[in-house]
């Protein structure tokens, strides 16, 4: 017995809606080259984790994936590219970190995009603790001598940072909150000039992240008295926590990940979790992940997600309260 007509075509369309998001579900990904944005320019530790994860992302996923840096903005830039312009296909990753994900959107008057609606969390990479570090012509040698010497200094001492709310400016706030000690607040225009300073001695004092400063830490061209993770760095086991060294409670880190734009489906975004899960197992990468300063991370979308929404939260709250501005 044949359907009427109408009845034919009604069943063929619903059966058109019920296919269609198995169709999507199941179609092959990746489907071409993959895009992998960094929004910093190249040699930072953003960018070098990039490069770590580039040949091992190819290799699993039996695609090429390209490396394009996209910088400014304080990583807005290129964040905004991935947010608002590439496609929900899984075929652009987004490097993203603290500043853009959590803090620009307190720190910046305008933003071109909404880290939590417009960007989907795949997986946490890293959680690098940071670092305070003084020029060696500073002559403490601990957190408790340095907080002495703070309180008896007629001028507060000067810390540099890679800018306007960045993580080493944050955690010179966050510090001078828990210690009560004044801090002078000198920006730079990035990381490099900063450490730069540093080492030549016209400032003292910084907060900066362990992968950037550990070979100088490493020969003695700077001091370290603690670092602001809930536990000690493997890179730097003789120096202790903030905690350990007295200031009880005190605990931050300069955080990165991987994130595609809102709407790509559900199970792309579970081949690429499990793909760099995975990469993350393999003993030697994580020797090699570890050795730039941070432990590896890699858990799943939803604890990545979760981290977004309580960092916006506590880090946007630094930023009012500290009066900062992006500019």
């Amino acid at each position: 017995m044949t359907l009427p007509r109408r009845s034919a075509l009604a069943a063929l369309a619903f059966g058109g809606l019920t296919l269609a998001p198995w169709t999507r579900a199941q179609a092959p990904y990746p489907s071409g080259p993959v895009r992998f944005v960094v929004p910093y320019p190249p040699g930072g530790p953003t960018d070098l984790m990039a490069r770590l994860l580039q040949p091992e992302l190819q290799k699993r996923l039996g695609v090429p994936v390209v490396i394009e840096n996209k910088g400014g903005a304080g990583g807005n830039l290129g964040s905004a590219e991935v947010a608002r312009q590439a496609p929900a296909d899984g075929q652009t990753l987004l490097l993203a970190a603290s500043g853009p994900m959590a803090v620009n959107a307190t720190l910046f008057r305008q933003m071109p995009f909404n880290a939590i609606q417009d960007l989907a969390p795949v997986v946490q990479l890293s959680a690098f603790p940071l670092v305070l570090e003084v020029h060696p012509s500073v002559t403490v040698k601990s957190l408790k001598e340095f907080l002495l010497a703070a309180k008896a200094q007629k001028e507060p001492f000067a810390f540099a940072s890679a800018g306007n709310g960045t993580p080493q400016h944050l955690a010179g706030e966050l510090f001078a909150r828990a210690s009560g000690v004044p801090l002078v607040h000198v920006p730079y225009r990035g990381a490099g000039p900063a450490l730069s300073d540093v080492l030549g001695g016209q400032v003292k004092v910084m907060f900066d992240i362990l992968g950037s400063s550990l070979p100088h830490l490493q020969a003695g061209r700077l001091r370290p008295l603690a670092v602001t993770s809930a536990h000690r760095s493997p890179v730097l086991p003789h120096v202790p926590t903030m905690a350990e060294a007295g200031l009880a409670s005190f605990e931050t880190t300069a955080w990165h990940g991987v994130a595609v734009r809102a709407g790509t489906p559900a199970p792309v975004i579970a081949r690429l979790n499990s793909t760099i899960v995975d990469i993350f197992k393999d003993p030697a990468f994580r020797q090699k992940w570890e050795a730039i300063g941070t432990p590896v991370v890699a858990g799943s979308p939803e604890a990545f997600g979760q981290l977004i929404r309580t960092e916006s939260v506590r880090l946007g709250r630094v930023v009012r309260e500290a009066g900062v501005t992006a500019d």
